[in-house]
Order: C-alpha cells, then sequence, then structure tokens
C-alpha cells in the first residue's frame, strides 16, 4: 500500500526497473502498489501488465514537481483520471510552465500533499501524505486535528544502501556536478524503502488511521488498459461500412493500373486480402497509409513503402508500395493472417528533405485530430562506455585517467577506479532520457493522454512516454514515417536529366528496368557505386560471389546481407550451396518443400513463420510471436519462452528428432532477428534498380545528386571519384559558376558552395543574389563592390580557387584585397572604398605551389581534386612481393605474395569467433578501381590503419568464386608532399 513507488523512469533519479519494484512487493506480501515516477508515465504500461504476474495489484499515479521540489502526487482511481493526469502533465511539459502549488479540480484522481507544503483547505479528493520522518513533526502539527485527511507517505525508491549510492551518483550526473557537491536537497533520503504492511502497522502504530485512509484511497484505484485490443484510430470516415466502401473503389481503381490483364490468381489473392482486412477492422489502418502517400504524390514527392505491408496485393493496388506480391509470390501470413490481432507493419520512406512535410500533414490532418496523434518514443539508456565516462567524471578524474579505462591491458585500479567499474556496471541500461523514434508515429482512437503524457521534443510534435514495445503491448502500432538520402538522390537525378540532357525519366517504370540489359552488366559486375543498399564493400563483394543478374538474386542478397544470416555462417553456406549443387542438403524432407528456393537456407522472416507453423506445428500467431521475439525485443519475456516451449513440443509431436529440432532452432535463433521479410528486401530492390538504371545511363547526373544529398555509405569525396571515373571533369567552386549545390554543365561538373568547410549560407546567398542580379563577375574589385562580404569569407573562396576566372593566382588575390580596400578591414559594406582609384604596386617574387593548392583543397573541401596519389612524396623501397600498380592485376596473381598501392576509402571492424579484433579493408587503385583487404589479428595489431591517405599494402592475393581480395602481411601509411614544396615549374614570377 505504498502510495509512490519510484522506478528508473524518474529519470536520473529512481535505480529500479517497474519489475524490479513488483518483485520486492511481492516478497513483501504487498497487494497495492502505486508507481508514481517524478514527471513521467513511461514505466506505467509495463508496470501493469507486469503486475498480474506477481499478484499486486497496480496504480497509476505521478509525482509532479519543479526539478526536485514535490508539489504534490496524482493517483487515478480510474482510466479518465489516469487521462487527467497526463493531460495536466503533458500541458506543463509542452508549455514548461511550472507547476502551481495548489492542483486542478481532478474529478477522477486524488492528490496526496507533502506535509510541509500542503494547503489549509483541501477537497474531498485531496489528502496530505505523512513520511516516516515527520511523525514526530506531526504531534505539533494542527493536521494532528484532521487525521480523517491524512495518510502514509512511505516513498519507495530504493532496496537498499548500494541502490541510494546509485541514485546518489545519477543525481551529480544529472546536475553534473562532482558527488562531492551534490545538494542534500538534490538527492533523495535515504530511508526510501520498501516495507511490508505489518512493517508500516508498525511504523504508524500511534496513527493508525493513517493507514486506514492509505488503504481506502487505494481501494477504489483501477485502470484497465485492455492490452492486446487494437487501440489506432478505429475509423477512416467515420464508420466500419464506409471505410471498407472506399477501400474496396480505391482497389479497384488500383487493379486497372496495376494488373491491366487480370487473371483468376489476382482475383483470388485480392478478394482473400479484402475480406480479411475487413474482418480484422484493419481498413482504416490500410486508408490512412493510402491517405499518406496519395498526400505524398500531391506534392511529388517521392517514396517507397516496405514493411511486411510490402507483402500485400491490397498495399500494392493502393500504391503504397511497388512490390508486386503475384510476381515475387510473397508469403501471404508474413502479412496477415485470421489470428493476428495487430496490423502489418508499414514503413514509408521519404527523402531526407521531404519527410518533415509529411509528418506535418498527418499531426494537423483535420481527420486525425491533434490530440490523437504522437511521436512514438525511445529510451536512451547508460551504456558502458557512457556510463564509465560520466561517472569518472562525477569522481572528479582527470580526462586521461577516464581514457585509461578503455586501453586494452589497463589492469592497475585504485579504489575510485574501482568504484566507477562497479557503479557503472549496476547502471547500465538505466533509461537517461527519452529519444525520439526514428520514424514511429500513432495515431488514436481515443486521446493519446489515456495511455501516456506527452512531452515536448527538439521536432516541436507531442511525444508520448512510452517505446514501440509498451505501445504494442496497449494495443497502439505504428505508423512509421522514414527518411533517407537515397530517395533525394533519385528525385534530384531525375530533375538534372532532365534540365542537362532535356530527356524525362519515367522513374517508375521498374519492370523496364528489371529487364534493361546495361543494368543487368552493371548488376553483374557489382559495379553500383551510389546505388542504394548495394554499393556497400560487402554487397558488392556477396553481389559478386552470387553472380547476381536478376531482380530476384538482389532480393535475397538484400536479405542475406543481413548481420544474422552472415554471423550465423549462413550467409557463405548460402554461396556455397548457390554453387554447388551437391551441397544443397536438407535437414527433413519438410524442409525442403518449406525452402528449395533458397536452397534450404533460411533467407527472409517468411522463413521462420513458415518452419515454425508447418515443421513444429505452431499456430501462425506463435509463429509470428516467435519471428518478433528473435528480434531481441521480446526475447526474456514470458510469452517467449512459452512459445520456444511450444517450438519444441510441437515438434516431438510431430516426430522429429531432438537434433533435429535443436538444428532447426539454432538457425531460427542465428538469424531470425535480423533478417527482412521477403516484400521488405523486394521495396529494397525496387529501389536499388531505379539507382541502377539512372547509374547506369545518366552516371555523371546520378553522381552529382549523390553528392548533394550527402552521399550514401561512402563520404562525398567518393562519389566525386567516381564522377570523374564516369568521364566528368571536376572544377573546384566557381563564384561565376557554382550554386549552393553542385552543378552540372554538359560534361563539367563545378563543386558547390556547400562543400566548402566554414563558409556561410549568408556569403552563398549574397552571392547568388549579385549575379543574379547583375550577371557574372569580371574582377576582383566587381566582385567585392557587387557582393557584401567578410574579409575572412573572401578569403575562403580565393584559397578554394573560387576567384580564378581573373587569371590571378591565389597569392596575388590575396594581396589584391588589400590594394582594393585601402587597408585592413572586416567587410565591405562601405561600398565607396571600392569606387575610388587605388594605386598599383610592384609585387614581390610571390611563392606558388600546385601542392599548396591541393593541401587547400583538402582542408576546405575535405579531399583533393586531384589524384591523391599525385601527393606522395617519394617512392618507396619494397622489399616484400611483387610490386602491382593496379587491382585489375590482382588475378594474375592468386596466391602470390604481391605489393600496391592504395587510397584508403574505409574500414570495417569486426571480431574472430573467440572475439579477437580484426578489420575488413577497402581502398582505391591509381586507376580509381576497389582493393578489399582482410586484416587478421596480428595484422591490425602490428600495423594498424593510422587515418586518411595512401597506404602501401603487402599481402597474399586470394580469391573466393570470382572475388579477389587481399590478406594483408604489412601495412604502411606513405608520406605526403607538405606544404611549401616548391617545384621548380610551379614558381610564378610577378613584376608589375
Amino acid at each position: 500500500m505504498h502510495l509512490c513507488c519510484h522506478s528508473y523512469f524518474s529519470l536520473k533519479y529512481g535505480v529500479l526497473s517497474p519489475d524490479d519494484l513488483l518483485c520486492i512487493a511481492a516478497q513483501k506480501n504487498i497487494q497495492s502498489l502505486a508507481l508514481t515516477d517524478i514527471n513521467n508515465t513511461s514505466g506505467i504500461l509495463d508496470f501493469f501488465r507486469l503486475a498480474q504476474r506477481y499478484n499486486v495489484r497496480p496504480v497509476a499515479g505521478i509525482d509532479f514537481r519543479n526539478g526536485v521540489e514535490q508539489k504534490f502526487i496524482g493517483i487515478a482511481k480510474s482510466n479518465e483520471g489516469f487521462h487527467e493526469l497526463n493531460k495536466f502533465l503533458s500541458e506543463h511539459l509542452i508549455s514548461g510552465e511550472k507547476f502551481s502549488d495548489i492542483a486542478p479540480a481532478f474529478q477522477q484522481a486524488w492528490i496526496v500533499y507533502p506535509m510541509l507544503s500542503a494547503p489549509q483547505q483541501l477537497h474531498e479528493n485531496e489528502f496530505v501524505g505523512i513520511k516516516p520522518n515527520e511523525l514526530f513533526q506531526l504531534n505539533f502539527s494542527e493536521w494532528k486535528s484532521k487525521l480523517h485527511k491524512l495518510v502514509a507517505l512511505a516513498p519507495a525508491t530504493f532496496r537498499n544502501k548500494t541502490d541510494f549510492n546509485s541514485h546518489r551518483l545519477l543525481r551529480a550526473i544529472s546536475y553534473n556536478t562532482l558527488l562531492s557537491k551534490l545538494p542534500v536537497s538534490g538527492q533523495a533520503s535515504a530511508d526510501e524503502i520498501m516495507y511490508s504492511p505489518e512493517e508500516l502497522k508498525c511504523i504508524y502504530r500511534e496513527y493508525p488511521q493513517l493507514i486506514y485512509n492509505t488503504e481506502k484511497l487505494l481501494e477504489p484505484c483501477c485502470i484497465d488498459f485492455e492490452f492486446g485490443k487494437n487501440k489506432n484510430k478505429k475509423y477512416f470516415l467515420g464508420s466500419a461500412k464506409r471505410d471498407h466502401h472506399k477501400l474496396m473503389s480505391l482497389c479497384y481503381e488500383g487493379l486497372s493500373y496495376r494488373y491491366p490483364n487480370t487473371d483468376d490468381t489476382i482475383i483470388d489473392r485480392f478478394e482473400k486480402e479484402i475480406q480479411m482486412i475487413g474482418e480484422l477492422g484493419f481498413s482504416s489502418y490500410f486508408l490512412i497509409n493510402h491517405d499518406i502517400v496519395r498526400y505524398a504524390r500531391s506534392k511529388n514527392y517521392f517514396y517507397v513503402g516496405r514493411g511486411s505491408g510490402a507483402n500485400s496485393m491490397v498495399a500494392y493496388l493502393l500504391r503504397s508500395t511497388d512490390v508486386d506480391p503475384i510476381d515475387l509470390d510473397l508469403y501471404f501470413e508474413r502479412f496477415i493472417n485470421p489470428q493476428r490481432t495487430s496490423p502489418p507493419d508499414f514503413d514509408i520512406d521519404f527523402s531526407w528533405n521531404e519527410r518533415d512535410d509529411v509528418i506535418d500533414y498527418i499531426f494537423n490532418r483535420s481527420t486525425f485530430g491533434k490530440e490523437h496523434v504522437a511521436l512514438l518514443a525511445t529510451y536512451s539508456t547508460f551504456q558502458r562506455d557512457a556510463a564509465i565516462r560520466e561517472l569518472g567524471k562525477v569522481f572528479g578524474l582527470p580526462k586521461a585517467e577516464i581514457d585509461s579505462f578503455f586501453e586494452n591491458g589497463n589492469t592497475k585500479r585504485d579504489h575510485i577506479s574501482n568504484l566507477v567499474l562497479q557503479y557503472a556496471q549496476r547502471i547500465i541500461d538505466v533509461p537517461s532520457h527519452l529519444s525520439i523514434h526514428a520514424g514511429g508515429i500513432l495515431i488514436s482512437e481515443k486521446p493519446m493522454t489515456y495511455y501516456t503524457a506527452l512531452d515536448n521534443p527538439p521536432k516541436g510534435f507531442p511525444l508520448t512516454q512510452f517505446s514501440m514495445l509498451e505501445a504494442e503491448d496497449v494495443g497502439l502500432y505504428k505508423f512509421d514515417i522514414l527518411s533517407q538520402r537515397g530517395l533525394g538522390k533519385i528525385k534530384d537525378a531525375v530533375a538534372v536529366i532532365e534540365k542537362n540532357r532535356q530527356v524525362k525519366v519515367d522513374i517508375h517504370d521498374i519492370k523496364k528496368f528489371k529487364e534493361d540489359e546495361g543494368v543487368r552488366q552493371k548488376l553483374q559486375q557489382a559495379n553500383l557505386m551510389g546505388c542504394f543498399y548495394v554499393e556497400s564493400p560487402a554487397m558488392r563483394m556477396l553481389l559478386k560471389k552470387l553472380r547476381a543478374k536478376t531482380y530476384l538474386d538482389l532480393v535475397a542478397a538484400s536479405s542475406i546481407i543481413r548481420p544474422g544470416v552472415a554471423q550465423s555462417g549462413m550467409m557463405r553456406e548460402y554461396i556455397l550451396r548457390f554453387h554447388e549443387e551437391s551441397r544443397r542438403t536438407y535437414i527433413h524432407p519438410m524442409m525442403e518443400e518449406l525452402m528449395r528456393e533458397t536452397f534450404g537456407v533460411m533467407v527472409y522472416q517468411e522463413d521462420v513463420i513458415k518452419v515454425a507453423h508447418y515443421f513444429a506445428g505452431l499456430t501462425l500467431t506463435e509463429a509470428d510471436m516467435l519471428r518478433r521475439g528473435m528480434s531481441g525485443k521480446y526475447r526474456g519475456r514470458a510469452e517467449f519462452e512459452k512459445v520456444k516451449d511450444a517450438f519444441f513440443n510441437g515438434c516431438r509431436k510431430k516426430g522429429h528428432a531432438d537434433k533435429i529440432a535443436e538444428e532447426v532452432w539454432r538457425q531460427i535463433e542465428s538469424f531470425a532477428g535480423y533478417a527482412f521479410s521477403k516484400g521488405h528486401s523486394a521495396s529494397y530492390a525496387v529501389e536499388s534498380y531505379q539507382c541502377m538504371f539512372l547509374k547506369t545511363y545518366f552516371p555523371l547526373e546520378y553522381m552529382v545528386a549523390c553528392v548533394n544529398n550527402g552521399g550514401g555509405f561512402y563520404a562525398a569525396e567518393f562519389y566525386v571519384h567516381e564522377a570523374r571515373m564516369c568521364g566528368g571533369t571536376i572544377h573546384a567552386p566557381d563564384v561565376n559558376k557554382s550554386f549552393y549545390e553542385t552543378s552540372l554543365y554538359g560534361k563539367n561538373i563545378y563543386a558547390g558552395f556547400h562543400l566548402v568547410h566554414e563558409l556561410e549560407m549568408l556569403t552563398v546567398t549574397n552571392i547568388l543574389k549579385a549575379r543574379a542580379a547583375e550577371g557574372q563577375f569580371i574582377s576582383l574589385a566587381d566582385f567585392m563592390q557587387r557582393v557584401e562580404i567578410s574579409l575572412e569569407q573572401l578569403r575562403l573562396l580565393i584559397r578554394v580557387n573560387a576567384l580564378r576566372f581573373t587569371g590571378r593566382t591565389k597569392q596575388q588575390l590575396l594581396w589584391d584585397i588589400h590594394e582594393i580596400m585601402g587597408h585592413d578591414k572586416k567587410t565591405n559594406t562601405e561600398k565607396q572604398l571600392f569606387e575610388a582609384e587605388h594605386k598599383h604596386f610592384v609585387l614581390p617574387e610571390l611563392h606558388y605551389s600546385k601542392i599548396d593548392d591541393v593541401w587547400d583543397e583538402i582542408e576546405l573541401l575535405g579531399f583533393p581534386l586531384c589524384s591523391p596519389f599525385d601527393l606522395i612524396k617519394q617512392k618507396t623501397n619494397v622489399t616484400e612481393g611483387i610490386v602491382i600498380h593496379t587491382a585489375a592485376e590482382l588475378s594474375a596473381y592468386c596466391g602470390k605474395i604481391i605489393s600496391i598501392a592504395g587510397y584508403f576509402v574505409t574500414r570495417k571492424p569486426t571480431r574472430t569467433k573467440h572475439g579477437q579484433p580484426m578489420a575488413f579493408g577497402t581502398f582505391l587503385d591509381s586507376k580509381g578501381q576497389w582493393i578489399d583487404t582482410t586484416h587478421f589479428p596480428d595484422v591490425v595489431k602490428q600495423y594498424p590503419f593510422r587515418g586518411r591517405g595512401c597506404y602501401r599494402i603487402t599481402g597474399k592475393v586470394v580469391q573466393e568464386f570470382g572475388f579477389y581480395s587481399i590478406d594483408v602481411i604489412s601495412l604502411y601509411l606513405l608520406e605526403y608532399k607538405t606544404r611549401y614544396a616548391v617545384v621548380e615549374e610551379d614558381k610564378v614570377h610577378v613584376n608589375e
């Protein structure tokens, strides 16, 4: 009967999970328990879901505080009371307004004031809480005469002294202060532990009425969240009938668009889906998705629909996805089945610069109602490294000593260091603050405050205080409105193509792209730099080994590349079975029947459902729970353990040997949490094909779009390099040619001002305005007269060679600035200075070197516009291996030791099965072709990567299924030429 319990969702205050609190309550035989976190309701849903397991009656409340100053505690009598409390808290969190001393007049909630700040006049639903340490003071208080208005307020925040210590450390982190300077007022009392009913009665033995009042206060409190019941917006058009008719109407329109020639297979699938969607009450869910993409199309926004919803023909007809479930024979039950209580997952990707407008549309859509829409939260929790750093600061350790915790082999620890490690372990996974889910939006039938208080995140839209897991538990299913740069690249490329080539590309003609021979060749060569999801070194390797040449090959590869499949060894097994028919063995005849298409290897999430349903005899609901549990989100829950038991029991009932069942379970367990549904992989493959088509026939336009959309897997430098490889001529920014973004004139690519570090947007705007108003600039003086610009910004433009149209060197232009200005002035706002006639001076000989230009480019653009190999100081004497110069030569030296120069692109650190660090490297050769390297633990230790630059790579050439790489033996960073390294022919002599 504790009225005030704090979980770790009292952020940087509490230390116990809701589960911990319930466990302690059950041990102490407590029948009713109120969770009242500080200005937070994150733990309430889990608290209620788990309470039944412990036979504890849960009560929901909120501890309303201004900072650490407690104003009052609100305890909900009912669902309406919880709604009242949430609405009140939300108003204050969103507005930032402090709580007043007096609570509002709640109709369905109790209010408990702290004794020292309670108002003299109390309403019927208001009480004063007396803490154990205030009982003596009560003897001399006027409240002693009003015992009917007093309750026992024994806050429960800790289990023991160790928990209290953790609490103090969290408070110090919150205050960003040393533990020794933590104010007493900023922390809880050490006696805030949970007492059994007998202990409480003993503590309050002189005032037994307080215990009685407390029991009576808790008695009527009852909330039913109806876990699992769908609470999404029930109707889109006001009734189920109207929704169903609208959905049917839209689908029939889509049938003529998607399937001009329908057949029985198409009609049967459609009728099966539409009937089940109606029976399960998911019509509004599909109509809301359709409404979102309809708005996107009206604004000419590109989007991709994916997730299990991509397995749906109805989604295909509504144009929510471009994946044809008939063409791919997508597994219907992954999308929906008669036993499913939750709608299918639907992820809709928008361009990174258009998504926010779509979100704004959803929140302001009058059909939904503002109180019914919220962003979904995630919990940012303390992880080991961050916990150590935060605690190190709290204990006052210097940075160097904190850094030493992460150095290998450093085991010397003093008492303080040991405390840091000890308590870091205790706060791992404790929530630190709320964050925003990558794209989750909830649209509920009732106002969102029936389930959670709402916070105010930086985006300005209300944010729930619970995560996706609690949302799904209570029956709120998210709409994923995500962003990616790939769509921005596609849209921009189409626009650049129309401008540069006067060609209109129908980017949605996916069938044409799948059958295009040029695209097929690009896929076979894995020459896919810049193409969505298929450009990484790992995917390039996989596609070459699989000799991928069709859409279905790419769909499979998109799922095989996922971590679970790769780490379990099943990716390699799939490759081997692809090449060697003799390896295509099946652990059981049914496995052959279920997974013949993928050679007996589980590739898609559907494979898990099929195996669980047909092989182990689980229901489709159990099979889907198994799939979800494997993701880690539900693993460890009692429900998941039951499904696991059901899997093995089902296998036994079907007569499968235990060894076979265990091996099938191992395969499911090893990858299911990371694999895609086939529809999801297919959605990715559609976007990949759009990119591949653009890259094949419009490479320069596409590379320019890549640069302007922040690149992709690689940094902008490598898309500029790829544009050069595709025949483009790369130019530094030019005040007469460049725009904010990188631009294309025929085959000439001018770097955009956006690439110049520290160049301000205001400067770019002023340049473009002046150029638009009066044409190109004719001299430095003309530029300075027409553009308002600071001296520092002007120097940046000169150093990046953006004023080369003048015919003057950078050094001359830097001198000319002061000659024109007449004196050192920060800005040129006083135009008359530049209209005056200026004197000419004879300049001394000025230093000039092309190497200086290159270093300016590296400093200001982040990369050189020339070949980085031109910067190598001198050739090194190679004492080991055959010297080769290009990656194309690797095939001639398979199995031999070679040495080659490579420009570092990226590396992927990983670990061996024994936990030792190793890495995979990616380099470019002097001709711009890929070099792939493997760095085993001894090499990583002896020859670590040393950042950007050119390296001398020595190693053994290896090959597997036509993919060549180097097992590195040694790796040396080559020395670059430095600034002011004057080459004789680069000298400039000026005498004017």
